[in-house]
């Protein structure tokens, strides 16, 4: 082959626009150095926001495993009345669920393991197993419509965190940090934190694809917080390097990487920059995060007993409020354990301890503290539970429900959603959605919406395709809006 021809040939992409077009690494440079002005490049977003936002800030508090919403949110007086019958072959045309499931004519219904009352002035229904949810009904924007189209966890999990059952895409967080940049340099924006009930027989695996940054380039990705003293890993000096001996040898480093990324223009380069500088900002910053000693009695009290253990799903929401009050923007708390196949009677309710006063003290806490109407905070999980039983009617303690994707209930509040509302509804037995449905697709385009970003303008071109969150679907629920 003649040379030249062969020269030109093994000229990829990245050595082409990093040649030919310098001006996509200095854009990149001029982010990381903080400058208001937003150049034209595929790394950054055309604007700030679309719009004025409701939502500064974002706490999801994903509750893995699928929480069953007839025994906590969803009222079901004919569910009660039906129980131990089976389900009427009209409600089953055409669905598919797990391969847990008896066959169709062995599926009795169950009805909700707790009693329901009305709470508050707004009459919001919420079972007697999560009283301390209950008592904030009326700070509550509940989603009784809510459906989705995968019947296994982490194919859901996935749909909802990034637009699409199969990892690889961005996630909810990296797509706001992208689209909204950062509030606060020693801080990420964008964090992850997990947990577990201990003693579960039901945890779910923690995939890194929850948090990943997909296509956009990686400084978008979610950190993840580590229980203990070292909630960011290599995030230390090592022993005999000080502070000083540690900025010269990035001050080095950067230069280094700073020439690198104006011949060659690789986005890659510039997100390198900007981990180093914000792990050495970190060193102060997340230590300071994570020390609660100067959190008042009343405060810690709020939260419950297991605001002290580290790791606890209490801990961090705990940590959750003090993340965007130091302006973090998106905060993202997982907690596995409510996968309830035959757990119902036993580990649903350890769950629902675990879970319950830590969640509603985060409200309380928002709201005391004057952050609530700009922080929106969302319960959910990957899908809801069935109406009927999987297991064995006649043994209490085995009881259990399978997956179920066509009507479930999730929460909101604060961030300009009306509380006190509950929107949308299930039929008779919670099995499909009866009116005012809410696709997966049409809250995310709501919860950007809240944040001030469009989801049909926020995009990313990637393989010759402008992607989104919401893919090609999605319809902001106005109703839900304040």
């Amino acid at each position: 082959m003649d040379p030249r021809l062969e020269s030109q040939y093994l000229v990829n992409r990245r050595e082409f626009f990093g040649k030919s077009a310098t001006g996509i690494g200095v854009a990149a440079l001029a982010s990381l150095l903080g400058e208001d002005a937003r150049a034209s490049s595929d790394e950054i977003p055309a604007a700030l926001s679309h719009f004025a936002p409701k939502a500064k800030r974002v706490i999801v508090l994903f509750q893995n495993g699928a929480p069953s919403h007839l025994d906590l949110f969803d009222h079901k007086p004919q569910l009660t009345k039906m129980h131990g019958q089976p389900v009427p072959p009209s409600y089953m045309a055409g669905k598919r669920f797990s391969t847990m499931s008896a066959a169709a004519d062995q599926r009795k219904l169950l009805s909700a393991i707790e009693p329901f009352k009305q709470r508050g002035q707004s009459g919001a229904w919420v079972s007697d197993i999560i009283p301390h949810t209950a008592a904030i009904a009326d700070d509550l924007c509940f989603i009784k419509s809510m459906h989705t189209e995968q019947v296994n966890h982490a194919p859901a999990i996935n749909f909802f965190l990034s637009g699409f059952q199969l990892a690889g895409r961005p996630t909810f967080g990296s797509w706001l940090s992208y689209g909204l940049g950062s509030m606060n340099d020693n801080l990420p924006t964008f964090v992850v934190m997990t947990s577990v009930s201990k003693g579960t027989s039901c945890g779910q695996i923690f995939h890194d694809s929850y948090w990943s940054s997909g296509f956009l380039p990686s400084r978008y990705r979610g950190v993840k917080l580590r229980p203990g003293e070292s909630p960011v890993l290599y995030l230390n000096n090592p022993d005999g390097v000080s502070s000083k001996l540690r900025r010269s040898m990035l001050d080095g480093i950067s230069n280094l990487n700073q020439a690198k990324l104006a011949e060659v223009g690789d986005p890659e380069i510039s997100t390198r920059i900007a981990q180093y500088e914000m792990a050495y900002r970190m060193q102060t910053s997340v230590p300071e995060l994570a020390d609660i000693s100067g959190e008042s009695k009343a405060t810690l009290d709020l939260y419950g007993d297991k605001v002290n253990d580290p790791g606890s799903y209490t801990r961090n929401c705990l940590l959750a409020r003090r993340l965007i009050e130091r302006g973090t923007r998106f905060v993202q708390l997982m907690h596995a354990g409510w996968d309830q196949h035959n757990s119902l009677t036993t580990e649903f309710y350890k769950q629902c301890e675990d879970t319950d006063q830590s969640s509603a003290a985060l409200v309380t806490d928002l709201k005391n503290r004057g952050l609530l109407d700009d922080t929106l905070v969302i319960w959910m999980g990957e899908f809801g539970r069935t109406p009927f039983i999987q297991g064995n009617l006649d043994n209490r303690p085995r009881w259990g429900r399978d997956h179920h994707p066509y009507a479930y209930s999730i929460w909101m509040a604060g961030g300009g959603v009306k509380p006190g509302l509950s929107y949308g509804e299930s039929d008779d037995i919670g099995f499909n959605v009866a009116n005012n449905p809410v696709h997966v697709h049409d809250l995310q385009a709501t919860l950007l919406h809240l944040v001030g970003l469009n989801h049909e303008k926020l995009t990313f071109k990637f393989q010759g395709r402008h992607y989104r969150l919401t893919d090609i679907h999605g319809h902001v629920v106005k109703p839900v809006l304040a």
